[in-house]
């Protein structure tokens, strides 16, 4: 295969034409520094056979980002034990130096102020002196909300308004930045052609009107410089540069901001090429205030996005070109290569969930590779959110050596009860780990939940998680046993039990619930009931959305009843403005703040409810006070042909008698409530990995 064979990019050869491109993690020490965290995610995918290996966002300055930092000497000792590590399982590693579009210092002096604020007030009120405890909050709190103020403002207009003076700094930071990684052993870096540098080279965000701004010169002339003072600060290593394109939708509109349109980045790489950058990385621009753009959830961007754009750079360039944008699978990877439409390509998410590609490539296994379902939960969600990033498939990801499959001390066949998620890891885990494995499900599928979360719009590719499993499991020690019912007589034979019967679609206690007009949403997104007109969704959680918006994508008139003061609070805040906007375009109704107080056979009746207070911050970890029962303002009556019932789901009980034996639940049945796949299969991860 093309992927697996290596490539020489500048002073350096690739052991094969996998990358993993730069990704925030939040592994970091505070200070940016590579810790044991960083340190395991890292190895791990070079452990797993990923050939050249890049570090996102590494800031040559000490910034307030959560992102790894490269700007003392005293951090070179832990970047060379990373280059190491790497180095070991013969992977490359590149760092991708970054500025942010802010002025960093300035905004750092008045976060120094704000916490110097703070600590003058606690030491106040450990004298007892409240009067200056007050003013020094009051003071710390002004300064931080003019920080970011600052902060806010300089997203805007610091391409614009930053001196020469420092855009001269930044470009020294980012050179000695390079230094420090030439002498860690770094392979690469990699320039990120966005933030500042795409900013400078924007005709939409640069209204600069000196050298740096204006032709298409002077806002590629930071770029350049960049290049050439990172050449200047660390000669031996290879350059990669990420070149952002601002791309054309289907309707004419630009997606991105930083970065350049296709006809001047055409231009650009073949300036860089001159200028001795040795690779370039055609990737999405960004700035576009939805991370879903440059890393789109399922059902929301096309497979390979960036395809014209990749072939239009490598068709003026004689460097090599890597490229990233959904491409999902390996054959579609391969294609790219076979084709000579790039040479190198990188898979981001897709190592979240399986960071042995490489090597069950070169086993001949690919059929069970673990592809990525482009949900965004656990990784993009969790880079938005300032969290670690994670992959809701693996549950070893973020807790690499530390979370792994033991071998079995005492091997000995164990049951499995349910073929969900949950039950089909719990028995991939089980079977790992040396035992035999029994799986009992009583439908003729397997998947549970899955068969019906894969349903709604731009919800297939969801099928992937079970399309893994059913290969995985040919080559285990797992047998399957479909349409049958587990019984007290089967729990007699084993002395484990690993419960995964799931949840179900609960019919709360409601006046008229069992009206002949009301269905359960399980049943309308399995196809077991039909319904039409205008339908009533009962419950404005992510199921009963999703059930809402596959009826509306038929015809139907469709309202949504929902008694919090908004919708979909379980969905990817990646997703959600696509959800939202699928729902207006098809016409969904809203009703938000109403109660069901009762069913009739053509309607919904509910009691209005006033608008939640706001609530006061609270100190992290306090009890959160008791709720007043809320008063209704009034009444409505929702007009509908039928109902569909999306208001709750509860575990089902797995009914064991008087065995004896070790039960253990996982996923959907094991806690208080029915939660998601990340947690179905964390729960069954690890307690299969706890059956010694």
């Amino acid at each position: 295969m093309k992927i697996l064979e290596p490539i020489k990019v500048g002073k350096i050869t690739l052991k094969n034409r996998i990358m993993f491109p730069p990704l925030t993690t939040g592994y970091e020490e505070r200070d940016g520094s590579i810790g044991p965290k960083s340190l395991n995610f890292y190895t791990r995918l070079a452990e797993g056979g990923v050939g050249y290996i890049v570090v996102g966002d590494v800031a040559p300055v000490n910034t307030a980002s959560p992102t790894p930092k490269l700007f003392d000497d005293r951090q070179i000792p832990t970047f060379k034990k990373l280059a190491d590590a790497l180095h070991a399982h013969g992977a490359k590693v590149g760092l991708q130096l970054f500025h942010p579009e802010y002025d960093v210092p300035g905004v750092g002096r008045m976060i120094v102020g704000s916490m110097m604020a703070l600590k003058a007030a606690e030491e106040a009120k450990a004298k007892g002196d409240m009067a200056t405890f007050g003013a020094k909050m009051a003071e710390a709190g002004k300064i931080r909300q003019e920080a970011y103020a600052k902060l806010h403002h300089d997203m805007q207009h610091f391409v614009t308004e930053a001196s020469v003076e420092q855009l001269q700094e930044i470009v020294k930071a980012i050179g000695q930045s390079a230094r420090r990684a030439q002498e860690a052993g770094i392979d690469v870096i990699e320039v990120h052609g966005d933030r500042i540098v795409g900013s400078l080279s924007s005709t939409i965000l640069n209204h600069r009107t000196d050298e740096y701004g204006g032709s298409f010169e002077n806002r590629v002339r930071f770029a350049l410089e960049v290049v050439r003072e990172i050449k200047k600060n660390a000669p031996e290593l290879v350059i990669d540069y990420k070149l952002p394109i601002v791309t054309k939708q289907p309707d004419g509109s630009l997606m991105g901001k930083g970065g350049t349109i296709l006809e001047e980045a055409i231009e650009l790489s073949k300036l860089l090429e001159k200028e001795g950058v040795d690779m370039i990385h055609v990737a999405q621009a960004n700035h576009t205030g939805n991370m879903n753009d440059t890393i789109p959830a399922m059902g929301t961007r096309a497979y390979g996005f960036m395809l014209e754009e990749t072939k239009a750079i490598k068709a003026v360039v004689s460097i090599p070109v890597s490229t990233v944008g959904r491409l999902t699978t390996v054959r579609a990877a391969e294609t790219l290569l076979e084709q000579g439409i790039c040479d190198i390509v990188a898979y981001g998410r897709s190592l979240l969930a399986d960071p042995d590609i490489a090597n069950k490539l070169t086993s001949g296994k690919e059929n069970e590779i673990r592809r990525c379902i482009m949900c965004n939960k656990g990784c993009t969600d969790s880079i938005s959110g300032r969290s670690f990033v994670s992959c809701v498939l693996n549950a070893e990801n973020g807790h690499e050596y530390e979370r792994v499959i033991t071998p079995a001390e005492n091997p000995r066949t164990i049951a499995v009860v349910g073929g969900g998620i949950a039950g089909l890891e719990a028995a991939r885990v089980l079977a790992l780990k040396g035992h035999s494995v029994e799986l009992y499900e009583k439908s003729l599928r397997l998947g549970g939940q899955l068969n019906i979360a894969s349903v709604p719009p731009r919800k297939g590719e969801m099928n992937r998680i079970l399309n893994y499993y059913e290969e995985v499991i040919k080559g285990l020690d797992i047998k399957v046993y479909l349409n049958r019912e587990f019984t007290k007589e089967d729990a007699k034979k084993y002395d484990t039990i690993i419960n995964a019967v799931g949840a179900h679609n609960l019919v709360p206690r409601i006046p008229g619930i069992e009206n002949i007009n009301v269905v359960n949403s399980w049943d309308v997104l399995a196809n077991k009931e039909v319904v039409f007109g205008h339908i009533a969704v009962c419950g404005g959680g992510l199921v009963g959305v999703e059930t809402a918006e596959f009826l509306a994508e038929k015809g139907y008139k469709v309202t949504i009843i929902e008694m919090q003061d908004k919708i979909a609070k379980e969905e990817s805040n990646t997703v959600l403005p696509t959800l939202m906007n699928s729902l207006n375009s098809h016409n969904v109704t809203i009703k938000t703040l109403a109660k069901i107080k009762r069913f009739e056979t053509n309607a919904v009746v509910v009691d209005l409810l006033p608008p939640p207070a706001p609530v006061a911050p609270g100190r992290p970890g306090a009890p959160v006070a008791q709720q007043a029962p809320v008063e209704p303002i009034g009444e409505e009556t929702i007009y509908c042909d039928f109902v569909v019932n999306a208001l709750a789901s509860a575990k089902n009980v797995l009914d064991l008698g008087d065995y004896q034996g070790n039960v253990i639940s996982v996923g959907d049945c094991s806690g208080e409530r029915p939660s998601n796949i990340s947690n179905a299969i964390r729960t069954a991860y690890d307690a299969a990995n706890s059956v010694k």
